[in-house]
Order: structure tokens, then C-alpha cells, then sequence
């Protein structure tokens, strides 16, 4: 159990938290929310011992360990992976040193009477039942289980952590984590740097962990999954909700309509009773009623409004210039690295003014065509660029890559040219930094801050395509709804890829799924391209989507002129729409079959007419199930 009592940190004039109390019991998966900069992260640091309050303290009892994950940390070097998930057996790792010492000696001693011989094998028997209590023979074990969990195979056991990128070397120190058997485990947006299939397991994991989780995620599937408890930080103060994600936004909406309504009706209370006395104040007759409202008034216990935190951002993207017809033209397009062919033959053409997106799941190709777009990596086949198109690129690592060393202001400052120089103050206001914000260096921003700096050097120059990859992560949800709003109103080209439902819908009217080494182009949004797959959310198609599919050839189409390859769409777009009503009407007419089984179950209910509209209903389903296939087929041949 750990005690958080009356914690406070300020920073400069105002407070980051003020006498905040808590408790993290072993049962706990507790999900902390709030706004980009709210303090969640330097909470964790807090409770870690990363950092020091300005006051109240955190208690734990004696011998407790805290497993923590942070966003950003330094890598040691010159480990293979199984050698650094090793290094959290400390205790473990000196007494197999130990036994590897008193093996040696027995091995190379022939004084196989003397006592100190006799002492060595009786040290060698005490050290392996520590082992054994300490389940030092499981280790490696257990270190394969939680590292293939993340993704990891058994050839990467023996490479060295250098060789993998900064997201999969968080997923080793995850892995460290996790291996620890801390009892409190605090973990800072783990999710940032996992698969599809990996967040699962990890989801798995936590739910059965031993000990008291605390978790910063801004996925909110995550937490539904997760979290048992939710504890809001807002404006210094905290919030303690016994319960998940979801629920918590439910009750929060329902506490401040509570408190908001005895609020008023407090509020009148007091307004009647200083009328009275104002009143009755100078009549000796009325002098004691007087009295007793004033003791009233005094002895009241006050309700207080909660204050909401409403800041957010507010920013649109300029105007964009004008550019040629079609933005952007793919013509057989293909990458491999090595033996691994990523994509191949991906044909297609966005048209000026069109917001799509790319999904598909990890590793099909998504941001490796987009780092082929904007001339990072060399390609197969012909990408094409439209005329007069000036772009913006947002990496997924974007926030990572700012210079932490530099300000908020001088980040900004650097990469702007122009008349834009005079209004960099204006500018950075309308994502959040004041006066006091703009100073600060990037080591020291949250995530989410981090993030802000980014997609504010995004409107440092007008574009016509916008080119975003993973852009909302880290953005607490508000910010997600300000962004997705500007976006929708850029009157620009928009490619984006995201996981985020939400987001998505609404934002784009075609999608381009990456799967098995294809590309292909789907006409609609985001839940009508999930109807389609039968899944509920991106990542559940994306997982289901894992299963390989005998590759076939696909007729390349780059040959069509502009206008049949738009008469195709019209065509696609036609048929889609006719198989979509088709799948509603199918629908509907099961649904009244089942509903007349169970009314004919009842002898009461037969009659003639009822069998006769029975009969009617199963034949209308049979041809709507024959013109759906119908339609389905001719649907799979224009795609």
C-alpha cells in the first residue's frame, strides 16, 4: 500500500497539485486522467522518487519496491536483449555468481575430506534453496514469456539492444518492468510503442499483476480494459472515482449536475435569508428571527462550485494554395527491405481536397509509403507529386525529435521565416503556452506539450497537403476534438494515419487499407469501412486482419486515363452503397423471422395469414441474399 499525503508542487504562481491525498492499494488499477500538462506524469516521477515535492510526503512500508515506466529514458549500451532483461535479477544474478565461484572450487579442489570443503558444499545447497525461493531457476523462463508478449522472437534474444529503434528498446525496459515483481508498477503512456497484439497481452497481464497498477494512457479502450479506478487531476486538486474509464465521464457528468443544482438551490437559501434580514434588520419585533438567520447564515457549510478546467487549443490551418487537380498518383509502387516485400503493385490517385487515411495493421506499410511520399526512402514504381504542391509532414516521432535543449519559443522561433516571425507569441498562446510556458525547455514538457510544439510548427507556413502520422498521440482528448476540428475545416489535401476511431469519423471519406502486401481503396468513412470488416474499432480489424491470405495477382489498373479510374469510383462507390442496404434489409428481415419463430411457438398464435406473411418474409430474404451475393461479387472485381 502506498500513502500519498497532502502532496503539493508549484510551479512559479500556481500549483501543479496542492495538499493532494490518495491511497494505491494492492488491487488498484487506477488510471490517471487530465489534460496535457495537468501534473500526471510528474505524479508518477513523484511517487517514483524521480523527483521532489514542495510538500506532504509518500509513504510505503518497508522493503516496498516501485517498478516505473517513464515516456522518455536514456538507454544503456553493449547488452543483448537477454542479458539486459537479466539485469533486473540483481539478487538473483549474485548468487548465481556465488554458486559459479564454489562450482569452480569444487571442480579444481581435491581435498575432498577437509572441512572447508564440507563448507563449500554446504553453501552451494543454501544458496540453491534461495534460488529456489527466489524462482531463480524460472528466469529465463519468464524472461521469454513477457518479451515474445511484447513482440519480441526468440532470434532477437541474442542481439544487442543497439540495434533496435528507440520504441522497441522501450518495450525492453517494459519488459524489465514488468519482470520485476515490484509491487506498485507505474507505467507513463506504455502503450506508445505497442502492436496491435501486444497491447492485448499487455492488457492481460495487468489485469492478473500481484500488485497495485498505476497507469497515464490516453487510450481510452485501454483503460476500459484496465482500470478499476479513476483519479482526475484538475487544476491542482484530484479527483477519486472507484471505477473505469467510461464510467468515470458518466458519474463526473453527474456529480457536477449534483453539485450544480445544490449549488442554486443553496444559493437561494441565502438570498431569501439576507433578504429577511435586510429587511427586519432595524424592527425590535423581529430582532431575535433577525439573530437566528444571521447565526444561520454564519453556521452554513458553504458549497463551492468545482471549478472546470476549459482551456484548451484553438488554431485553423491558413488557407491553402491553390495546386494542379490531382494531389498526389501512385503507379506500381513497391517496397522491400532486404527479403522483407512490404507492398507491392499499389496503385491509386487522390485528388485535390480529398482527407483520407491509410490502416492497416502494424507493419503492412502504412508509414513506410508515406516516408516514401515525402522522398525519405527510395521506392518501386512511380509516386507522383502534383503540381504546385507545397507539403507538411508530421512524423509519428515528431514530438521525439524536437532539440530538448531549446525552448519552447526558440523552437518555433527557428523554424519560422517571414512576416509569421512577428506573431510566434500569438501563435504558441493559441496552443497553450503563455507568457511563463514559452520559456521552458522541451526536456521538460509532458507528452502531450511536446506534441503541441510539434503540430504548432505545422502552421508556420500555408501548404496544400497535409501528411500526419499518428498525430494524436499523446494529445489529451480535447486536443484530439480541437485538431480533428481544424482539420476538418483545412480546406487542403489531408493523408493521415491514425488508430483512433473517433478521430477518424467524419475527418476522412476514403480509407486505404494496407494488408497482405496490397493496397487497396476503400469509398466511405471510417464505421462504414468497419461494417464492412465486422469489427467494432480499427485495432479489432487490424487484428483480425493478421491472418495471411494466399496472395493473388491483381490486374494493375495505372494504365486507366484520370476519367475512367473516376468513372470507376462512381461505379464502386454505387455498388458499395447498393450492398450496404442490401446488408440492412437482410438484417431487418431476419430479425422478423426470428421474431415470428418465436410468436409460432405458441399454438395460440398459428394462423393461416401468419404463415402465409412467414413464407413471404423467408422468400424476400432468399432474393436479398441472392442479389447481395450478386452485388458482393461485382463489388470484389471493380476493387
Amino acid at each position: 500500500m502506498v500513502g500519498i499525503n497532502e502532496l503539493t508542487v508549484n510551479f512559479g504562481e500556481r500549483y501543479l497539485f496542492n495538499k493532494i491525498s490518495f491511497i494505491i492499494n494492492d488491487s488498484d488499477r487506477i488510471g490517471l486522467v487530465g489534460k496535457n500538462g495537468a501534473g500526471k506524469s510528474t505524479l508518477l516521477k513523484i511517487i517514483a522518487g524521480e523527483e521532489e515535492s514542495d510538500g506532504g510526503n509518500i509513504s510505503f512500508p518497508s522493503g516496498y519496491r516501485v517498478g516505473y515506466l517513464p515516456q522518455d529514458m536514456d538507454f544503456i549500451h553493449g547488452k543483448t536483449v537477454m542479458e539486459e532483461a537479466k539485469s533486473v535479477f540483481k539478487e538473483v544474478n549474485k548468487i548465481n555468481e556465488s554458486i559459479d565461484e564454489i562450482n569452480y572450487q569444487l571442480a579444481t579442489r581435491e581435498d575432498y575430506e577437509s572441512d572447508s570443503y564440507m563448507e563449500l558444499l554446504n553453501d552451494l545447497n543454501d544458496y540453491n534453496e534461495k534460488l529456489q525461493l527466489l524462482g531463480g531457476f524460472n528466469i529465463e523462463a519468464n524472461i521469454e514469456i513477457i518479451l515474445k508478449g511484447l513482440g519480441f522472437v526468440n532470434a532477437d534474444f541474442t542481439r544487442l539492444t543497439d540495434e533496435f529503434s528507440g520504441g522497441w528498446r522501450m518495450r525492453i525496459e517494459l519488459a524489465k518492468i514488468l519482470l520485476s515483481n515490484a509491487d506498485t508498477l507505474l507505467l507513463d503512456e506504455p502503450t506508445n510503442h505497442l502492436d496491435i497484439e501486444s497491447i492485448q497481452w499487455l492488457e492481460d497481464f495487468l489485469k492478473i499483476y500481484h500488485g497495485g497498477v498505476v497507469l497515464v494512457s490516453h487510450d481510452k479502450a485501454f483503460l476500459d480494459s484496465v482500470t478499476n479506478r479513476t483519479i482526475e487531476i484538475s487544476l491542482g486538486k484530484i479527483y477519486d472515482y472507484k471505477t473505469y474509464y467510461t464510467k468515470y465521464l458518466k458519474q463526473r457528468q453527474e456529480r457536477r449536475e449534483q453539485q450544480l443544482a445544490a449549488y442554486m438551490n443553496q444559493q437561494k437559501q441565502i438570498a431569501d435569508t439576507e433578504k429577511f434580514i435586510e429587511r427586519f434588520r432595524s424592527k425590535a419585533t423581529k430582532a431575535v428571527q433577525v439573530q437566528s438567520r444571521i447565526k444561520q447564515l454564519n453556521r452554513l457549510d458553504r458549497i463551492e462550485i468545482e471549478v472546470e478546467d476549459n482551456t484548451a487549443m484553438r488554431f485553423s490551418f491558413p488557407p491553402a494554395p491553390r495546386s494542379g487537380k490531382v494531389a498526389v498518383e501512385a503507379n506500381e509502387v513497391g517496397k522491400s527491405f532486404g527479403d522483407n516485400r512490404v507492398f507491392s503493385n499499389a496503385n491509386f490517385f487522390i485528388e485535390r481536397g480529398k482527407k483520407v487515411a491509410f490502416v492497416g495493421k502494424n507493419g503492412e506499410g502504412k508509414t513506410t509509403m508515406i516516408r516514401a511520399l515525402v522522398g525519405e526512402i527510395e521506392h518501386e514504381g512511380e509516386l507522383k507529386i502534383g503540381h504546385n504542391i507545397d507539403m507538411a509532414y508530421f512524423a509519428q516521432n515528431q514530438a521525439e525529435e524536437l532539440d530538448k535543449n531549446k525552448t519552447v519559443f526558440q523552437t518555433i522561433d527557428e523554424a519560422a521565416h517571414g512576416e509569421i516571425r512577428k506573431r510566434i507569441r500569438m501563435l504558441l498562446g493559441s496552443f497553450m503556452f503563455g507568457e511563463e510556458e514559452i520559456d521552458k525547455k522541451i526536456k521538460v514538457l509532458s507528452g502531450g506539450e511536446r506534441a503541441r510544439v510539434a503540430l504548432c510548427k505545422l502552421l508556420l507556413e500555408p501548404v496544400n497537403l497535409l501528411v500526419l502520422d499518428e498525430p494524436t498521440n499523446h494529445l489529451d482528448i480535447k486536443s484530439k476534438d480541437v485538431l480533428k476540428q481544424a482539420l476538418m475545416e483545412y480546406d487542403g489535401t489531408l493523408i493521415v494515419i491514425s488508430h483512433d476511431r473517433d478521430f477518424l469519423d467524419g475527418l476522412t471519406s476514403e480509407m486505404y487499407e494496407f494488408s497482405n502486401g496490397n493496397v487497396k481503396q476503400f469509398l466511405g468513412g471510417v464505421y462504414e469501412f468497419l461494417q464492412t470488416k465486422k469489427a467494432a474499432t480499427i485495432r479489432e480489424f487490424e487484428h483480425k486482419e493478421k491472418v495471411v491470405a494466399k496472395k493473388q495477382k491483381i490486374p494493375s489498373d495505372n494504365k486507366l486515363s484520370y476519367e475512367e479510374r473516376k468513372q470507376k469510383d462512381k461505379d464502386i462507390r454505387k455498388t458499395q452503397n447498393k450492398v450496404s442496404k442490401l446488408e440492412k434489409q437482410i438484417e431487418s428481415l431476419e430479425t422478423k423471422i426470428k421474431e415470428m419463430n418465436q410468436t409460432l411457438l405458441d399454438p395460440k398464435s398459428y394462423s393461416q395469414e401468419l404463415m402465409d406473411e412467414y413464407d413471404g418474409i423467408k422468400k424476400e430474404l432468399e432474393q436479398a441474399m441472392q442479389d447481395w451475393e450478386k452485388d458482393q461479387e461485382k463489388l470484389e472485381k471493380l476493387q
